[in-house]
């Protein structure tokens, strides 16, 4: 089951997102202050990002986060999925296909383009990404940070 994070999620979304962060495959860790400001803002509106979370046998399996955007590039809106964090124990279960054949189904009206990251040394990670049909986007990022 697939469904939006509730306010009694937030002790384990900020203990997933935490662990999350702390993976060989994420370049580098965020502080727990920020995993707060995007629950409250997931919880406050659905405008700009929203957060899910997955269900296996009736436990908290995973969670998924997605950012929203408008794309001249893309032509319309995009759905940046932004992270998806299977416990250990649950995956290989098939919950990362559910997640993106749900986000498929329940996009808005609008929604041109599904976008994400993923390290090319994570090959478990995009070898689930091209086998649900996405393929390389060949841009280097640059930020600049105000935080």
């Amino acid at each position: 089951m697939i469904r939006k994070i509730k306010a009694e999620d937030k002790e384990i979304y900020i203990k997933m997102a935490h662990d999350f962060y702390r993976m060989p495959a994420v370049d580098h860790p965020v502080p727990d202050s920020y995993l707060e400001k995007t629950f409250e803002e997931c919880l406050k509106s659905d405008t700009y990002a929203e957060l899910f979370i997955l269900e296996w046998e009736g436990k908290i399996a995973d969670y998924g986060l997605i950012a929203k955007t408008f794309s001249q590039e893309a032509g319309g809106m995009v759905y940046w999925l932004e992270e998806l964090y299977i416990l250990e124990e649950y995956r290989s279960k098939g919950l990362g296909s559910e997640y993106f054949r749900y986000m498929e189904e329940h996009k808005e009206e609008g929604v041109t383009r599904f976008r994400l990251e993923v390290e090319k040394e994570n090959e478990r990670a995009w070898k689930l990404y091209k086998r649900q049909g996405y393929d390389w986007l060949e841009y280097d990022q640059m930020i600049k940070e105000f935080c």
